[in-house]
């Protein structure tokens, strides 16, 4: 079994200062004069764990990680209500992501992540593909609208009684309404009560979803500390009900400005909450990437994906 590289500990880090009152926090570890790589957590709003740090040789690779606007470690936290959501959006953290770069004088870097990180990889991407150099996905995902309404919706099918649940949670909306603004909604409610059911109600579907994987805890939403779950239910709710501000179909449609960047998609084929189709229609739309499809693993991951992703990244560490 492929073992992960040994815990380290950054050595740098600090607060960006990237307007809108709003701090975010980086970090860098491994060799300073390593290949430059920036890890995009998921969510959105989860916030960057130590364990991403450990895909890295840390011989040969610059890690650098953040938190994204109002979770982790950046601030104002979206776990406090007077933190104001009008300044994050997708735009706002592909900005955020170009002032890092500037600020570390890095001219390119690989760029490593998955779920969330997935569709804020590839607009980076897109938008400025001559300071990408890899990508590493990890659950490919794009974030459509239609994406959107599977996951909190069309996967119902299978988990229906705590579907209903999830629906009862913001009564009146009904099944053909939009339970996601609903909870957005509930999120920015003034009365803390309702904040904290809310998100205690958005987590108990999402680990529902997910509770059929073999790999992974089993409260991966729920089991998160108190103000790290209203962070990330506020925000990513806040987020899908725009659509991630980007147009339907978007990614997908301009994957040939990916053109040149090598990248290694691995996906699970039991992932319920984002179905491989996203990662094969990804890879057809850009040649140079490589699909891999893990049989055992689904959203969550496991072993084998953790070898794969080791394996991608080591491949791409000598370039």
């Amino acid at each position: 079994m492929t073992e992960l590289y040994p815990p380290l500990h950054p050595y740098d880090e600090g607060m960006l200062d990237v307007g809108d009152g709003n701090l975010v926090h980086w970090e860098v570890c491994g060799n300073p004069e390593g290949k430059p790589a920036l890890v995009v957590h998921g969510g959105p709003g989860s916030g960057c764990t130590p364990g991403a740090r450990r895909y890295f040789d840390p011989r040969r690779y610059r890690i650098v990680l953040f938190d994204q606007r109002g979770c982790g470690r950046s601030t104002p936290h979206a776990g406090d209500p007077a933190a104001d959501m009008r300044h994050n959006t997708t735009g706002h953290l592909l900005d955020d992501m170009e002032r890092l770069r500037e600020h570390l004088g890095i001219e390119r870097w690989l760029l490593f992540g998955g779920s969330w990180g997935s569709t804020l990889i590839l607009a980076y991407a897109e938008r400025h593909p001559e300071r990408v150099s890899e990508i590493v996905i990890s659950g490919v995902t794009t974030t459509r609208r239609s994406e959107i309404d599977w996951l909190y919706r069309g996967v119902g099918r299978f988990f229906p009684e705590q579907w209903e649940r999830f629906l009862a949670g913001v009564p009146g909306v009904g099944r053909d309404g939009d339970p996601v603004g609903a909870y957005a909604r509930l999120m920015e409610d003034p009365d803390p009560g309702v904040r904290a059911k809310a998100a205690a109600d958005w987590c108990a579907w999402e680990d529902a979803v997910l509770s059929l994987e073999p790999g992974g805890a089993p409260d991966p939403y729920s089991g998160r500390p108190d103000a790290a779950r209203l962070a990330l239910v506020r925000i990513a709710s806040h987020y899908f009900a725009h659509g991630a501000w980007l147009e339907e179909g978007a990614l997908l449609r301009d994957a040939g400005r990916l053109a040149g960047i090598p990248g290694v998609l691995i996906h699970g084929r039991l992932d319920l909450s984002s179905p491989p189709d996203t990662a094969w229609d990804l890879a057809r739309a850009w040649p140079d990437a490589r699909l891999v499809v893990v049989d055992d693993a689904g959203h969550k991951g496991g072993a084998s994906t953790r070898a794969r992703v080791r394996e991608a990244l080591d491949g791409f560490a000598g370039r």
